[in-house]
């Protein structure tokens, strides 16, 4: 829509092949129907280093059109915004509608005709140029093509990787796609009793082979099998990596700003404190209530026992719980759970100038479907908007 837009502000006629229904069908989910815009770092250096040591060919996108350009053209639309922690920012009403709602207004005062229900079929070419698109409603042609599918993460909304298929067989190269930004399933049978538990300033650490390889600090959630939330999610791709090579644990530390010693005199006081009372009644100011009978389990402490009989063993296995509380990661979830799709069409083969093919002088990509991806937090979809934009421009 953003690319689209753009080519028909700069005077080309322009329409849409969409196969789903409506637009935006993939938009309306994101940040949990909220619509996490974009990331509040406004600095085109800081932003290409969130994507990984290729973030640098984004630079030239996210100069044409920046996270202050991104902002200033929804709030020039009237979608007031809001900053939240990690400098997500958000729609005020928390309506991602109002945000496919303000793009297709943008298409509509630029006469960007919509095809709806259109499912391509292939991209047909004659030297370096595609010459037409074959759609199950007839051929189309035009001067320039942007592609812009999306990958493979939430197949029912549409990204069912079509693009890919197209670029494949203009010539291009794809990288090995996966899921990322994607929940964890762990093997502990206990993580069910956990559902629904969402933690703040924890820390997961995770290890193969007793080498720290990961470690981020933030929030987690825990699901019905296993965990996901902004920490999670961001060490997906890599837990997935390196569950290829061998087991994988995850090291939960509930108190990071406590080191050992510190949280031991912690404990110490807060046994003192309720020296009378049970130990399945002495963690209240400790832990989230739902968390209690876990730890209490995994202690295989007494909960009737009263805290000033609990030994100095007993409390030694306690904080270790608290501090490192082990897993082994079973599996990272597929597509259908995934935000987006790390791989896709080869950077080598798109100038980063122009979004344009280096194979194809006509076709241009942008979006998810480029061999980019970034953590949560808007980031995502600042790429969208700018090599949409960028797509837009160069394309007219």
């Amino acid at each position: 829509m953003m690319a689209a837009g753009t080519a028909a502000q700069n005077g080309a006629k322009v329409a849409i092949i969409e196969k789903n229904p409506m637009l935006g069908k993939k938009l309306l989910i994101t940040g949990k129907g909220r619509c996490n815009i974009t990331q509040a770092e406004n600095d085109p250096f800081t932003l290409c280093k969130a994507f990984g040591k290729n973030g640098k060919f984004l630079l030239t996108s996210f100069q044409a059109f920046s996270v202050e350009e991104t902002i200033d053209f929804f709030n020039g639309r009237d979608l007031k915004t809001k900053v939240e922690r990690g400098q997500r920012v958000f729609p005020i009403s928390d309506d991602a509608g109002e945000v496919v709602n303000i793009l297709k207004d943008f298409l509509e005062e630029n006469q960007v005709e919509i095809v709806a229900k259109c499912h391509v079929k292939k991209l047909v070419y004659k030297g370096k140029k595609i010459v037409k698109v074959v759609t199950d409603k007839g051929d189309w042609t035009a001067d320039n093509f942007i592609v812009t599918t999306g990958g493979l993460a939430y197949p029912g909304t549409g990204s069912t990787g079509d693009g890919y298929v197209w670029a494949k067989d203009l010539g291009h190269s794809l990288v090995p796609r996966s899921s990322a930004l994607a929940p964890i399933i762990l093997k502990e049978p206990f993580v069910h009793e956990l559902e629904g538990l969402s933690l703040k300033n924890v820390t997961i650490s995770i290890f193969q082979n007793k080498k720290k390889k990961i470690e981020r600090f933030g929030e987690a959630l825990f699901t019905g099998n296993g965990m996901s939330g902004p920490i999670v999610l961001d060490m997906s791709q890599e837990i997935g990596v390196l569950l290829k090579q061998g087991p994988v644990e995850l090291r939960l530390d509930l108190k990071p700003a406590l080191n050992f010693l510190q949280l031991d005199a912690r404990l110490q006081r807060d046994f003192q404190a309720q020296s009378n009372k049970q130990f399945k009644n002495s963690l209240a100011d400790l832990l989230p209530q739902s968390f209690i009978p876990v730890i209490i389990k995994l202690s295989k402490i007494d909960p009737e026992k009263v805290v000033n009989v609990v030994t100095r063993e007993e409390r030694a296995t306690l904080l270790h719980l608290l501090k490192e509380l082990k897993f082994q990661v079973r599996a990272v979830t597929g597509f259908d759970q995934a935000i987006v799709t790390a791989g896709g069409i080869s950077l080598k083969e798109i100038d980063p100038r122009t979004m344009r093919s280096r194979l194809i002088d006509n076709l241009f990509f942008a979006g998810e479907i480029i061999d980019l991806n970034g953590p949560t937090g808007g980031y995502n979809l600042q790429l969208c908007w700018s090599t949409g934009r960028l797509a837009g421009y160069n394309c007219t």
